[in-house]
């Protein structure tokens, strides 16, 4: 798997995410309270809203606009909402964040 730099782990505050422009969209890269990283589309599957925006809590982020719950480690809304949003692997080298470039092409594909 090839990988791409995107930052440092302390570029995100804890429970916090930050964006990642890509070719294929926007990519929202989230830091939970134990320092957990996730990477997933910055889009609510409902609306668009920009996940990124939104409040991290446990494993899971809830969209600014409407208030969905999305999961960080499946992409999957949870409650009553149906709806997926993509997730890219992410890996901590040290400090430094990286996140998996065939996943960001299979989606232009």
């Amino acid at each position: 798997m090839t990988w791409i730099a995107i930052g440092s782990i302390s570029d995100i505050p804890r429970r916090g995410a930050r964006c990642v422009d890509t070719p294929e969209g926007k990519i929202a890269v989230f830091r939970t309270a134990d320092d957990q990283v996730y990477a997933i589309d910055d889009h609510c599957p409902h609306k668009g809203g920009p996940l990124s925006q939104g409040i991290v809590h446990g494993v899971a982020v809830t969209c600014p606009l409407h208030n969905w719950v999305i999961s960080l480690e499946t992409g999957k809304a949870l409650g009553a909402d149906e709806g997926t949003v993509r997730t890219i692997p992410v890996k901590v080298d040290g400090e430094r964040l990286f996140l998996a470039l065939e996943a960001l092409a299979s989606r232009a594909a």
